[in-house]
């Protein structure tokens, strides 16, 4: 399949392509059943769509797409890879998300951990900093660091008038830098904070807790209630 123009390489006829040329995009259905589409912008950028596929035919050896030969895990990489596989395969539905991350650490040969968590959660990031210091050097660290007020920036605050700290992600991901931490894990900081705070780490990432304030910090949950799907976003479930 080839951005511009519509090719269709399959082993299942006849193949069917529809084009909705109103919205920009080719639909091409293999005819194969079921649903297997691929959608392809019309003289613009391909887009891999995989949460729409129902095939999932990857999982079987497929490829769909045309990175493959890019594709190579070595040193590091390929070491990581290996122990997420050891997780997976010997511990199954077996151990907490805590528990994986304190086996991939391990795993790795890290030594210094670093938290990055949200004030909001800080009875939680105790007690998981007092687990981590078990078996390594743990350095956490607020996202209230600096004490730098709102206005400094002209933030909106939570709350009318007085000093407000503005959450501090960049600041985090310095005091954790200058601590020369291996990984760093995130804890429920804000959405756009979490994104600054992993593109300013030098060291690799891990979200262990997403924050949802409505959900008791499970994200997922919106998409499990019929309530939410139906009369906040318009999806089916």
């Amino acid at each position: 399949m080839l951005c511009g123009r519509i090719e269709i390489k399959s082993h299942v006829e006849p193949a069917q392509v529809k084009l909705g040329l109103g919205s920009g995009y080719a639909q091409v259905s293999l005819g194969l059943g079921s649903s297997e589409n691929v959608y392809t912008k019309i003289n613009g950028d391909c887009q891999m769509q995989c949460a729409l596929c129902e095939q999932k035919k990857c999982s079987n050896g497929k490829d769909c797409s045309t990175i493959k030969a890019d594709v190579e895990y070595t040193g590091r990489n390929l070491e990581s890879m290996k122990i997420s596989a050891h997780i997976e395969s010997r511990y199954y539905m077996e151990k907490t998300r805590l528990e994986e991350l304190i086996l991939y650490a391990g795993g790795m040969g890290y030594e210094k951990l670093g938290i990055a968590f949200c004030i909001g959660l800080e009875k939680e990031a105790k007690v998981i900093h007092e687990i981590l210091a078990q078996d390594f050097n743990v350095f956490s660290v607020c996202c209230k660091v600096c004490g730098i007020n709102k206005d400094s920036y002209g933030l909106e605050k939570l709350h009318n008038g007085g000093f407000e700290a503005v959450c501090n992600p960049v600041g985090q991901a310095l005091v954790l830098n200058n601590e020369k931490t291996e990984l760093n894990i995130i804890l429920g900081l804000c959405i756009g904070h979490d994104i600054l705070f992993t593109s300013h780490s030098q060291a690799p990432v891990t979200t262990l807790a997403v924050k949802d304030r409505v959900l008791a910090h499970n994200p997922l949950g919106a998409i499990y209630s019929n309530y939410y799907l139906k009369h906040r976003f318009n999806a089916k479930d």
